[in-house]
């Protein structure tokens, strides 16, 4: 009896340690402030679990959140300009991910696009973001981490600046509707296909690939964005036990790109419930820890 009784009580111990330090599961909050839909695409590392969905819309306001699995790693980014074909094939003018339908599936995102990279949990238990140009633009995002915000360079990073307007001719994606508009910026190594903008090569090294006048472009305007493959320095962020907030079109903006009623995209004021979600995370995080240590309690008392 007292030897049931000492494993009953050890299983308590060891199950409230792991809920204080091994059940934390990150949140990222995805969030549309254009006036246009945005299509998040979302991709997994080789050696990362999925995500629940790998494809979803989001009207203007509209936000979704979704539970990271544990020490994943991966990229997001926005799809814009969408549309279903007769035969049901959906396509994006920008950020497509070339599934044929909304969800990626494992597919990455075809440049240029705004990328949100994350490695969660990983080297010193510290998650590592970043977002990236590397493969060129196609809308402003923000990543905000909140929470527990410790662990070093912890701090929102991205790029809120519309550079579809300033982006150089040479790299400029224009719509495919007649109106000569912009609304995608390649990277000089898409648009070139050069190893010394795609640090390919005789250029494969930090020590051989330098920022070139057309990252310096990106990286002026975002200045805390990946603008080339080794701007590592002032573009990895880390946090300690965060949750996240992927915002597109965070400020106002002047893309050309509209929504269906022709207005310019705009930030939206208010999207509700965004600033309430770790707080119900952590009450049915208690709450179930609860009813695990009242059930074996129970037995405990029970076996006595």
């Amino acid at each position: 009896m007292a030897s049931s009784t000492q494993f009953a009580l050890t299983l308590i111990t060891l199950t409230l340690f792991q809920f204080l330090t091994g059940s934390y599961s990150t949140t990222f909050t995805i969030v549309n402030k254009c006036s246009y839909t945005v299509w998040p695409g979302i991709l997994s590392s080789a050696e990362s679990p999925p995500f629940s969905t790998t494809g979803f819309a989001l009207q203007p306001g509209e936000s979704n959140t979704l539970a990271a699995p544990p020490s994943w790693s991966g990229r997001l980014w926005g799809r814009t300009l969408c549309s279903q074909d007769p035969t049901g094939k959906f396509s994006c003018i920008t950020g497509d991910c070339d599934s044929s339908a909304v969800e990626c599936a494992g597919k990455n995102a075809i440049p240029p696009a705004t990328l949100a990279e994350f490695t969660l949990n990983g080297n010193g238990g510290l998650d590592f973001f970043d977002v990236s140009l590397v493969d060129g633009y196609n809308l402003p995002m923000l990543i905000e981490p909140h929470g527990e915000t410790s662990g070093g360079n912890c701090m929102t990073t991205g790029c809120s600046v519309d550079l579809n307007v300033a982006c150089p001719m040479e790299l400029k994606v224009m719509s495919s509707n007649g109106t000569g508009v912009g609304v995608a910026c390649k990277s000089a190594c898409e648009a070139f296909g050069d190893p010394q903008y795609c640090c390919s090569g005789d250029f494969a090294t930090p020590a051989t690939c330098k920022p070139s006048s057309y990252s310096q472009f990106f990286k002026s305007s975002c200045p805390r964005a990946y603008s080339y493959a080794y701007d590592d320095g002032t573009s990895t962020f880390t946090c300690a036990s965060a949750d996240y907030t992927i915002t597109f079109c965070p400020t106002a903006s002047t893309s050309p790109i509209k929504s269906g009623n022709e207005k310019y995209p705009i930030p939206v004021s208010d999207v509700s419930g965004v600033s309430d979600v770790r707080h119900i995370r952590t009450v049915n995080n208690v709450l179930m820890m609860m009813s695990v240590v009242f059930v074996l309690m129970h037995l405990v008392f029970y076996r006595l």
